[in-house]
């Protein structure tokens, strides 16, 4: 099983690479993507990581809060997406 966790307050040049990197340390990483803005395509600062369900409790536990190329990252599960009106 997967489970898909939230990545916030990324720099804004953070690949994916980047975050199945620094990831991929602590657990299985299935994919990783960082979500850009449709017009500028720039970084909008936040991004998504699948991981082996098994190894999502101790990937959030050892990331959240931590420093990140310079920035103090949020790591949580993924709550899902709300539908747009």
């Amino acid at each position: 099983m997967v489970r898909t966790l939230y990545v916030g307050n990324l720099p804004w040049a953070t690949r994916a690479e980047d975050l199945e990197e620094a990831f991929s340390r602590y657990g299985e990483i299935i994919s990783a993507r960082v979500i850009t803005d449709r017009q500028t395509g720039r970084s909008r600062g936040f991004g998504f990581v699948e991981v082996a369900d098994e190894d999502a409790e101790a990937i959030i536990a050892a990331l959240n809060g931590t420093e990140f190329n310079g920035r103090v990252i949020t790591v949580n599960e993924a709550r899902p997406r709300e539908e747009r009106s």
